[in-house]
């Protein structure tokens, strides 16, 4: 069994951790009922003697005595990590998992990669070092930030070149928050673009989730829940609902069941390296069968039912109707559209009481409605976990290499170009030490040959798929 350290940098990746380790214990407290620690549990916690002085010595079978994340939090400003020691999940973390500052990165990339990034590069390594030494195998890092600020674009970038020198051989998965149009942060579009070249270069997978669509898909539920259609209600003390029990007035930004969904995303990911299954997927077969070329790591999930936690009482999707939501636009955590692009490689990663005969009729029913390169027709890649997710029968994760991330891409060029031109707020970022403009001129050209390469596979779409030839086997 494998284990998978969680980097969480900056307010976003800290907030979306925090969500994911409380739904974490909750699918392991459900299915878990004996409180024993095994081999599940010990892919994200470790079992620690608390009366151990020191670092608390580690008890690897038996009950579970006190269950520490296999995490690392990071943050330039304290807020969110100092809300989290103070909250339900506070003995879950301890002061030698954390790296806090109070002046933050001031949205800006170069104050998180270049300043923040040679400052605490020793204290972050340490901490991982120590993550890593607790695990008897570890195999990947799971790095949650955002695009957009300072600390989650800059640092979290940083941190991957960092990993990437001292694990080598350690996969480093990256579940990146974009920003969407209508964001507060004027300088976005420089934080986003200075970080896609990282990501370009350091990382094995990128899960790129954007702000918007998690947004709509929020109002979504929210305006099946107020209809009150199909038996539909929300139970009382979900994530969906204020503390009072009753649902929460649209908020202009429904952070805590947005970073529910990712969390989700995250939990549904590992299962099959959690739980037992008739078809498992580790990790690294998702990078082996997904990534044909390098840089093209950008992977497009989608999720079904989104709302995992059975936060909300709708009656349960049927299963074909579940394999047909995953291709839908609406179930998508970017705004693309999978069925009118390229795929590269698509992978179905499905939990709960199903067959594979279900998983092969569904991929036969929806072959012809979606188009892959002309080398990979054959490119699908599934696993069956047995053990479903907190009150539901079944989930599917989707996971596409697929063209459609293209367009997110072009926009956000666009809106860095906007400001690019006219060198607005440049000065903020040529102050800082090591900033240069060519850092800028580099990050575009990067960017662009990215999306040259989408370019190039999406001019192969018309190819008429050559029948290949069969050899006939003399009898």
């Amino acid at each position: 069994m494998t284990q998978s350290v969680v980097v969480q940098i900056g307010q976003c990746g800290n907030q979306i951790g925090c969500c994911f380790w409380d739904l974490a214990l909750r699918e392991h407290a459900a299915v878990n009922q004996k409180g024993i620690y095994d081999e599940a549990i010990s892919s994200f916690f470790r079992n620690v003697d608390t009366r151990v002085a020191g670092d608390g010595g580690s008890i690897s079978k038996g009950k579970i005595s006190s269950l520490k994340a296999r995490a690392v939090l990071i943050d330039m400003e304290e807020g969110v990590v100092n809300e989290i020691l103070q909250g339900p999940l506070r003995d879950v973390f301890d002061s030698k998992q954390l790296i806090t500052d109070i002046s933050g990165s001031g949205n800006n990339w170069a104050m998180g990669h270049k300043v923040f990034g040679s400052l605490y590069q020793e204290q972050i390594l340490e901490k991982l070092r120590k993550s890593a030494e607790h695990c008897d195998c570890l195999q990947c890092f799971f790095i949650i930030h955002s695009m957009g600020g300072g600390t989650g674009s800059g640092l979290g970038t940083f941190l991957l070149k960092v990993l990437e020198d001292e694990f080598p051989e350690v996969y480093r998965f990256v579940t990146s928050i974009y920003p969407s149009s209508e964001d507060d942060v004027i300088t976005s579009p420089y934080n986003s673009i200075l970080a896609m070249k990282e990501l370009n270069e350091h990382a094995d997978c990128v899960l790129p989730i954007d702000n918007q669509s998690l947004f709509d898909i929020i109002s979504k539920i929210d305006l099946v829940v107020n209809s009150g259609k199909l038996d539909t209600t929300v139970k009382p003390k979900s994530l969906v609902t204020s503390s009072a029990g009753a649902l929460k007035k649209q908020h202009k930004k429904p952070f805590d069941a947005m970073n529910n969904i990712v969390a989700n995303l995250l939990l549904n990911l590992t299962s099959s390296a959690r739980f037992e299954g008739s078809l498992n997927m580790d990790l690294n077969e998702i990078s082996m069968n997904l990534v044909p070329f390098p840089q093209l790591h950008y992977l497009v999930s989608s999720l079904t039912p989104l709302y995992t936690l059975a936060d909300v009482n709708i009656p349960p999707r049927r299963l074909d109707q579940m394999f047909s939501d995953a291709f839908s636009k609406d179930h998508q955590l970017m705004r693309a559209d999978p069925k009118h692009s390229l795929y590269l490689a698509c992978a179905l990663m499905v939990r709960g009481n199903v067959q594979i005969s279900d998983l092969r009729r569904n991929i036969e029913r929806l072959k012809p409605s979606l188009r892959f390169v002309s080398w990979n027709q054959e490119g699908w890649k599934t696993s069956l976990c047995s053990v479903p997710p907190v009150g539901h029968s079944h989930s599917l994760l989707a996971l596409a290499n697929n063209t459609c991330v293209k367009p997110t891409f072009v926009e956000l060029r666009e809106r860095f170009m906007r400001l690019y031109k006219k060198k607005a707020h440049l000065h903020h970022y040529l102050q800082v030490e090591g900033m240069e403009e060519s850092c800028f001129t580099e990050a575009v050209s990067s960017l662009s040959a990215l999306i040259q390469e989408y370019n190039q596979l999406d001019a192969t779409k018309s190819m008429p798929v050559a029948d290949i030839p069969r050899l006939s086997i003399a009898m």
